[in-house]
Parts: structure tokens; sequence; C-alpha cells
């Protein structure tokens, strides 16, 4: 009888990976010597796990690791005055509530009108306007705070008399009017007989040329209180020219 051989082939039993054999001995990682160390009058930043400022003199990735503080040196102060300014800028605003039995004062002109400004002064709403440009071009605090209303000596005061003090310390911190541009802002009474007077008596009370301050009046539509004809408004915007 013939016997049929069979031949089998078997598969290599795997073997088990072994198990990676670790050093007692700490990892010898090549150092990474740190950059040039930054000009410390500039802008200094040292790295340390400590409370010391210097720097250390290498840092492996492990103890960077390690690194919980960042200290900033404060930066260097000039002991320079600071650098005077060969032009400065300001912008003034004021609304007065419009009630029967006062004078319209605008710009130092008493205009015509049922009704004027109640405030503790005379209520020039231009005039406020302007002082308050100007104080604020030379970063110098609002009217409000140099001629507080809580003053009894300011009642019914002519505002003249605040532009005068304004264009003083304009003068004082070595500046004058280089342009001025005003806006009101009314319902009533029309301005255009009025606006060549106030722009007038503004000049002579700045002391400028008539030529370098501008007066536009608008009404407001018949919106809110300014074109009800219960208040007024006023934008001024100056520039000062060092002298």
């Amino acid at each position: 009888m013939a016997m049929a051989m069979h031949l089998y082939t078997c598969s290599p039993v795997p073997t088990r990976p072994t198990t990676p054999k670790f050093s007692s001995k700490p990892l010898s990682l090549p150092l990474v010597h740190p950059p040039r160390p930054f000009n410390a009058r500039h802008h200094s930043i040292f790295f340390s796990s400590s409370s010391s400022n210097s720097i250390p003199p290498a840092l492996s990735p492990v103890a960077a690791a390690s690194v919980t503080s960042v200290q900033v040196d404060e930066p260097t102060t000039s002991s320079k005055s600071p650098k005077t300014l060969p032009f400065r800028v300001g912008h003034g605003f004021d609304l007065h509530r419009l009630e029967p039995g006062y004078p319209l004062i605008i710009g130092g002109i008493d205009i015509p009108h049922d009704r004027g400004c109640e405030a503790h002064s005379d209520g020039d709403v231009l005039l406020h306007c302007v002082v308050d440009a100007i104080l604020g071009a030379l970063g110098l605090p609002d009217i409000g705070q140099i001629f507080p209303d809580s003053d009894p000596k300011w009642k019914g005061a002519p505002s003249s008399v605040f532009i005068k003090e304004a264009v003083r310390l304009m003068h004082e911190a070595g500046y004058e009017i280089g342009n001025l541009d005003a806006t009101l802002i009314l319902q009533r009474p029309k301005l255009s007989p009025h606006k060549e007077a106030i722009r007038t008596n503004l000049s002579q009370l700045l002391g400028a040329d008539p030529s370098v301050v501008n007066l536009k009046a608008k009404t407001h539509e018949k919106v809110d209180s300014l074109g009800e004809n219960r208040s007024i408004a006023a934008h001024t915007v100056i520039l000062l020219m060092r002298k």
C-alpha cells in the first residue's frame, strides 16, 4: 500500500519581546548653550528656577522643563525732561438748557431770543467750549475744575473771564493759536445775522487773527432737546502752535 506522505509546514513560534533594561545611571544629554545674553540696559530676560538673577551657564532640556519663573527687569526710565511738542490739539464740548427769563449770550454777544441758557455763570456755551478746548490741548483740567460752579464768586460771571485765563495759560506754556473751528448746534434762533459779530468778538478775546477762527451753526433737525429748542450745544477743535 502506498502511503501518502504529507508535508506540513509550521510557522515559527513567536517569541516574547524582551523588556529593555534601563540603567540606573542618569541619562547624559548634550548641553544646550544659551544665546548671547541681552543688553540689560534695554530688555533683559532671565530664566531661573531659583531666586537668582544670574544667567545659568547652560540649560539642558530637562533643566529647561523645570524652569518655574520668568524675571523681567524694570525698564530703564530716562531722567530727561519730556520733549516739547511743536503743536497741540484740543477738543471742547458744552451744552446748556434753554429756559425763559435768561439772556442768550453766544461768543460774548447778546442774541435776541425768548429764552436763554440756565447756568451758574452767564451760560455762554461757545466760550465755555473754547475754554475747554484750550485747556484740553494744554493737558490741563477742564473748566468745571478750574472754575467750579460751587464757588459763589463765579455766579453770573462773564465767560470772557474764563477765556482770558485760558489764553494766559496758553501763552505761559509757550503756545499760540494756529487755528480754531467751532460748531454751534441749536434749532432757534437763526445765527446767520450774528455769526460775523460772534466770530469777531471771539477773535479779539483770543488775541487771534479772524482768519484763523472759523464758526459754523447747525440745527438738530427737530430731534431731541436740541431740536426742540430746549437746549444749545457747541463743539470746538483748536490747534496750538509752539511760539
